[in-house]
């Protein structure tokens, strides 16, 4: 079963994201806002996707305040989790952020918040995900 960690500081949105996932797709769902726990799911290949929230409030790292285009910038410069399909999931929407993001982060992909049509959110997440070994 392919696994995906949520990386949401928001349990609501968590807990409707995990559902979607579960239900829709039979995906098993990890949900932390803590960075070192991300870092670590991450690194020992715990998580076959990430979904990652642009604005994490309150995060930190190593001592630092850090959001999630910081963690994702981390995770793809790291040999070890590069690879690891991560999306983008926020409520800045505006003209030219997904870009913007795309571009800051190094994610593979984006996702806007509030997450309306459930099936395109659970097509986009399978698209990434990595193919069976």
């Amino acid at each position: 079963m392919k696994r995906v960690l949520i990386v949401e500081d928001d349990p609501v949105n968590a807990k409707v994201f995990s559902k979607i996932l579960t239900k829709r797709a039979g995906l098993a769902v990890t949900h932390t806002e803590n960075v070192d726990e991300v870092m670590q799911i991450a690194q020992t290949g715990s998580a076959d996707i990430i979904l990652m929230d642009v604005s994490l409030s309150g995060s930190m790292y190593q001592g630092k305040s850090v959001d999630g285009i910081k963690i994702t910038q981390m995770l793809k410069a790291d040999p070890n989790t590069t690879s690891l399909p991560i999306i983008l999931v926020t409520a800045h929407a505006m003209e030219g952020d997904r870009e913007r993001f795309l571009r800051d982060s190094g994610a593979d992909g984006y996702i806007s918040k509030p997450v309306v049509d459930h099936q395109a959110f659970v097509e986009q997440v399978l698209a990434l995900l990595p193919p069976e070994a």
